[in-house]
């Protein structure tokens, strides 16, 4: 049965909700609302690094309602980023999990970019760890293993 009664606004809503049960799943999380509050967090925290024309590339891979997610706030302006190093790509996703005992930025951040692996071609995510900085590429390029937080 259809949910809107539109073809490809199912399809996303059912392919969004796909990305929030693997994150969950990636963390042992229970709750599709953090789920989607550390996909928000991290999307951010990529297109805030990316140039534009990438990002653009990237965001055209995303469903629909992700999509959204990542340009939400976005004024379009490209960013002039002095700070670039791994503490400054984390930060925003501390400060989103700072109520959370045990949620640290590089588990979220490593949970989502898996899903974001699982999901958009090897062609792009590769182009998006090539235009982050160093240290960042390197967190995200790591075999991916991430330890469940439980409780959430």
């Amino acid at each position: 049965m259809s949910m809107t009664g539109l073809a490809s606004f199912d399809d996303t809503v059912h392919t969004t909700n796909r990305w929030l049960a693997d994150i969950k799943e990636n963390l042992n999380w229970s709750e599709r609302g953090l789920a989607l509050k550390a996909l928000r967090t991290v999307l951010h925290a990529l297109r805030d690094r990316l140039p534009v024309q990438l990002s653009a590339n990237f965001s055209a891979q995303l469903p629909i309602l992700i999509r959204g997610l990542y340009y939400e706030g976005w004024n379009g302006e490209p960013n002039d980023l002095k700070e670039r190093g791994l503490d400054h790509f984390l930060q925003p996703i501390e400060e989103a999990f700072s109520n959370y005992p045990g949620v640290e930025a590089e588990t979220v951040t490593l949970a989502v970019f898996d899903t974001i692996r699982q999901h958009v071609s090897e062609g792009e995510t590769s182009k998006i760890l090539h235009a982050l900085p160093r240290k960042v590429r390197d967190m995200l390029d790591q075999p991916y293993r991430v330890k469940p937080i439980k409780g959430l």
